[in-house]
């Protein structure tokens, strides 16, 4: 199973539909800033993911943004630079209630 990362972003004119793709990115990646997010997905999650995305937004409004940063293990793991404050990845843990 191999992770590819990819930084999405999206631009939604509508409130209700922003909520919804906030809600399913957040299901699948890291939150960088308002609108922008760190995701490491395999080739099915990616399809799948498109497809949830496809189904919130109107195509006629809204733009979703998906850039491949390359393997997880690669370039993708360490091609995001930050100016500023600066950027880590942030460390995925079950939490156990």
């Amino acid at each position: 199973m191999s992770l590819q990362s990819y930084l999405i972003t999206y631009d939604i004119s509508d409130a209700k539909r922003l909520r919804n793709v906030f809600e399913a990115m957040r299901d699948v990646g890291d939150h960088l800033q308002f609108s922008v997010f760190r995701c490491e997905l395999t080739a099915s999650a990616l399809v799948e993911l498109r497809d949830r995305l496809g189904s919130i937004i109107n195509h006629a409004e809204d733009q979703v943004l998906i850039v491949d940063l390359g393997p997880r293990d690669g370039r993708g793991g360490a091609c995001i630079e930050s100016i500023g404050r600066a950027y880590s990845p942030a460390q995925r843990r079950a939490i156990i209630i």
